[in-house]
């Protein structure tokens, strides 16, 4: 029954009821994707580049968690900068120019830290290779400051 066509009917047709039986060699399908389950972010190897050599005294997983840290401080600078300039342009048209400015050079500062600091220390700056990084935020960051000085 399991391989009857939809249109079969209730009763089985052909010739010794073939409907009814599996062909031979028939099992389960091959899975759809052989490769396995993907690999969570738990299981996955950290790229070299991130790792340090743990300084004498230290536990073994101390200077991972130095890096991890230090790699939050650029994103957390940028963000604090861009988010003191919108609040500083939210206070009325008189600061508009000041806290576009104050957003524009920060978005600079980024660039120069992503071009200027080495990998494991750029943490959430780094999204793509490092001239599309440098690249757009330079862009950005012109653009945003052009802006603010043609403020009036």
């Amino acid at each position: 029954m399991a391989n009857r066509p939809a249109n079969a009917g209730s009763d089985t047709t052909g010739p010794d009821r073939a409907y009814d039986r599996e062909p031979a060699g028939a099992g389960a399908p091959p899975p759809v994707h052989p490769q396995g389950p993907p690999r969570n972010l738990r299981t996955a190897p950290r790229p070299r580049n991130l790792r340090t050599a743990p300084r004498p005294g230290d536990a073994p997983d101390q200077a991972a968690a130095d890096v991890h840290v230090r790699s939050w401080l650029p994103y957390l600078i940028v963000l604090a900068g861009a988010a003191s300039g919108l609040f500083i342009a939210w206070q009325g048209s008189q600061y508009a120019g000041l806290g576009s400015g104050l957003v524009g050079g920060v978005l600079l500062a980024a660039a120069a830290a992503r071009l200027l600091l080495p990998l494991r220390y750029t943490g959430l700056l780094s999204s793509r290779r490092k001239a599309p990084d440098v690249t757009t935020l330079a862009v950005f960051g012109a653009a945003v400051l052009a802006i603010a000085l043609l403020l009036p």
